[in-house]
């Protein structure tokens, strides 16, 4: 080749390849993991401080939201102006049926990080008009509240995931594997604990707190939302609300989620027909237990024996450990739940018996072990490889509202585990044995057990959400 027509066919080859690299980013995007604006899921937040705050975060650390508004009752705070701050170009509003009424086109879809009391009008509001739902654990209240919102979310055809993490995390797609490939199978009994101290530890209250100034910063009367009216006190925000029967699910509805959650969909467990509260220490008519025990009796299921679950919290209300169990299993990156460095061997776990294994683990994406450590060498050359997450809970959520994945933790399947948390705060509530109609869904032996099982009615100006 002359060397002007080599000059010539390169400068042409260069100007191809030029204008192939010019490209919009859309086309780029999922490659070269820059995902466009215009391909974001918009996002609006209920609850922008603490635990609020951090799911706010982690839904914007994966790349894939704009975050277009901003709703918490209190938008003044330090733990609220961090991220306001963060986020200065999102609308801010202090009432999420505002939000809703004001800028709900602009929006796809909702994170709720408030008070277990109050994930039910939002949720509920949300999938009336269409959006897509991440809510934090446990889902609802409720018993009803739950079932509402798996109605709505079947009706509505949205896209809901609960905040229980690990199920985007090993333990996750390891129990599914163990499970299709028989290694965990004829499970009849389920240890569950977590003793770590709880805010309600050493506390006694013989009705609700004394009125005190309102911070000039909160709207008092929304954080109350659907709950009667009673006079602010500080002991009832910022997380100290779970030590209250009117506000949270205490340890239960907390850590449950965490713990037997994967236990509950891969062995099928729906709904108990018995839950027992065998130890109650500290019974109080506000707050929860200083410590309990809760048998939960579930039925044979199709070629499954039945199974029971004891659940065991309270600082001193531990569960005798099986030959052979080691230390306890530790959940990557999360902290103990404890106030500092102390107790750090209590960690919050699971015992699994079946007719010829025995499993321990811990809470949330931790993995299963067998016990003792001899048996787990003698199985290791035939467990199944377990494969790795595609994408975290919160990616997971997000790329579901997209079309690209489903939800892990949909409110099809962590509704039920709800409601299983649920009886079982009503049994502590109670301190009785509640004798439950999984078909009916009612409890047969509790008059007041089986009203509790909706709640008190909502304050006025509240009873719409339950009819959406």
């Amino acid at each position: 080749m002359k060397r002007k027509d080599f000059l010539k066919t390169s400068s042409s080859a260069l100007a191809a390849v030029a204008g192939f690299m010019i490209l919009p980013s859309y086309v780029l995007g999922k490659p070269f993991g820059h995902t466009a604006p215009s391909d974001k899921v918009n996002l609006a937040c209920c609850g922008i401080g603490n635990r609020g705050g951090e799911l706010l975060n982690s839904l914007y650390k994966t790349g894939l939201v704009n975050v277009v508004a901003l709703c918490d009752v209190d938008m003044g705070a330090p733990h609220t102006l961090e991220n306001m701050n963060k986020f200065p170009n999102a609308k801010r509003f202090n009432d999420f049926r505002e939000m809703f009424d004001q800028i709900g086109k602009e929006f796809d879809a909702v994170c709720i990080g408030v008070p277990d009391f109050s994930h039910f009008p939002i949720a509920m509001l949300a999938m009336n008009q269409g959006k897509n739902v991440y809510v934090e654990k446990p889902m609802a209240h409720t018993f009803n509240e739950v079932a509402l919102m798996m109605d709505a979310e079947k009706k509505y055809k949205v896209k809901c995931q609960m905040g229980n993490q690990g199920h985007s995390e090993e333990n996750y797609f390891q129990f599914k594997a163990w499970t299709e490939a028989g290694i965990i199978k004829d499970v009849t009994a389920i240890t569950a604990f977590m003793n770590n101290g709880r805010r309600w530890h050493g506390m006694t209250a013989s009705g609700f707190l004394p009125a005190q100034p309102i911070p000039e910063t909160l709207d008092w009367d929304k954080w109350l939302s659907t709950s009667a009216f009673k006079d602010y006190n500080k002991g009832y925000i910022n997380g100290d609300w779970r030590s209250w029967y009117e506000f949270g699910n205490g340890a239960l509805g907390d850590w449950g989620a965490h713990i037997i959650d994967t236990a509950h969909q891969f062995l099928e467990l729906g709904l108990p027909t018995e839950v027992n509260p065998v130890k109650m220490e500290g019974h109080s008519a506000f707050l929860f237990p200083q410590g309990s025990t809760l048998l939960f009796k579930f039925p044979k299921r199709g070629h499954m024996p039945a199974c029971d679950i004891t659940w065991y919290d309270g600082f001193n209300n531990r569960p005798e450990l099986p030959e052979g169990f080691g230390e306890y299993v530790r959940a990557k990156n999360i902290p103990p739940p404890t106030a500092g460095a102390a107790n750090t061997k209590r960690y919050p776990g699971k015992i699994i018996y079946s007719k010829e294994l025995t499993f321990k683990g811990g809470s949330h994406g931790s993995a299963l072990e067998i016990i003792p450590a001899e048996k787990a060498k003698e199985m290791a050359s035939i467990l199944p490889v377990v494969p790795e997450s595609p994408s975290n809970h919160f990616a997971n959520f997000l790329k579901a509202c997209k079309g690209e994945e489903d939800c892990r933790s949909s409110f099809a399947i962590a509704g039920p585990l709800c409601q299983v948390m649920a009886l079982g705060v009503l049994a502590q509530r109670l301190n009785t044995r509640l004798v439950f109609d999984a078909h009916k869904k009612q409890i047969s032996n509790s008059k007041i057990g089986n009203e509790l099982l909706a709640g008190p009615p909502p304050r006025k100006g509240w009873s719409q959400f339950y009819k959406m």
